[in-house]
């Protein structure tokens, strides 16, 4: 998932690592980016400024009660070793695993550079490339935290959809590089892999099994409570930046340019949202809320769906967890999976 900054770090993970020098790690924040903007717009447009507060403060309220509950479930998830069933769907027939990995691949509470080990590991423990695809294809377009907060945003038809999208679309991945290796196709797909930096868990862990009972231990006690910090301040600070933002984007763009470039029916606007949300797209954490800015100025429901689907996949932390691991044709089926995926996606979701 990628944001404004190319913060490689999720709610998982906690913060990312401060910028060389206090004053420049501090002005690279999403606190400062939202105060500077609100202070732009207090200083350019005072008329409207109460307004654009409202606005940003009263989303961020309705959406603290799933930011609540997505922070309590991740630290549950973190303090109670749930990753160990995770690295288990890798284990049997291969279209089991396939199956499972793509399910999982929603689940799994890992960053960006949390996956890197873990999928190396799975290859290297002798997991086949098809089952890897099918839950790194799935795993940057759903978590936890972003179902909640693309429900509250967009409402929970949105996020649903968005979830079974995930799944078919690891499913997809899976079985087409399974069908590509039947064939000869991929043979070796790892890079050498360079040691990874310290918020990286490590390789899956096959053996042991879930603690849920977290609280009987005091080290899971304190990991839970860690990770709820973490985790909530991430996802307040990103939000809040969202907010801002769609507040900005609802009071000065103008629809009819929205609603000219990715509005209407065709699939002409879903294939365009797809190509600007490659590059351009902002964390999940951010971009629901925005969508649903653009969404109210004349955005089209598939071309929303197809540029969630598309920079979920493409973001720039997914594209390098994956070409630090694997060579060339490997990085660019998944490239290429992840984006014809997401103009289907959006053709089927604006039917639909």
């Amino acid at each position: 998932m990628a944001d404004l900054s190319q913060d490689t770090a999720n709610p998982a993970s906690g913060p990312a690592p401060k910028a060389s020098g206090p004053a420049l790690g501090w002005l690279r924040t999403p606190w400062t980016v939202s105060v500077l903007i609100l202070i732009a717009v207090a200083i350019l447009d005072p008329g409207n400024f109460q307004m654009v507060i409202l606005f940003a403060g009263a989303a961020l309220a309705h959406t603290g009660q799933y930011i609540l509950f997505a922070v309590l479930l991740l630290a549950y998830l973190k303090a109670t070793g749930a990753e160990v069933m995770v690295a288990r769907a890798f284990v049997g027939r291969e279209t089991r695993m396939i199956f499972l990995a793509a399910v999982f691949g929603g689940l799994a509470p890992f960053c960006s550079c949390e996956v890197i080990p873990f999928v190396a590991g799975l290859l290297a423990l002798g997991a086949p490339l098809s089952a890897v695809m099918a839950f790194w294809l799935a795993s940057p377009l759903i978590d936890p935290p972003t179902l909640l907060i693309t429900a509250s945003a967009l409402g929970w038809n949105f996020a649903i959809g968005k979830a079974v999208i995930a799944v078919v679309l690891g499913l997809f991945g899976g079985f087409f590089v399974k069908a590509m290796m039947g064939q000869g196709a991929f043979a070796n797909p790892l890079k050498q892999v360079q040691s990874c930096s310290s918020c990286c868990s490590g390789a899956p862990k096959l053996e042991g099994k879930p603690h849920w009972k977290f609280w009987q231990d005091p080290a899971r006690r304190a990991r839970f409570r860690a990770e709820f910090l973490s985790n909530g301040l991430f996802l307040l600070k990103w939000l809040a930046l969202a907010y801002v933002l769609e507040a900005i984007l609802v009071h000065y763009v103008p629809a009819d340019l929205i609603a000219q470039a990715v509005g209407g029916e065709g699939v002409v606007p879903i294939a365009v949202a797809a190509l600007v949300g490659m590059p351009a797209y902002l964390n999940s954490y951010v971009a629901p809320p925005l969508l649903a800015g653009l969404m109210e100025q004349g955005m089209s429901a598939g071309a929303a769906m197809s540029f969630m689907v598309a920079g979920a996949v493409s973001s720039i932390p997914a594209m390098a967890a994956v070409w630090s691991l694997v060579k060339p044709p490997v990085f660019i089926t998944y490239l290429g999976l992840g984006v014809s995926g997401a103009i289907v996606a959006g053709i089927l979701f604006q039917l639909i």
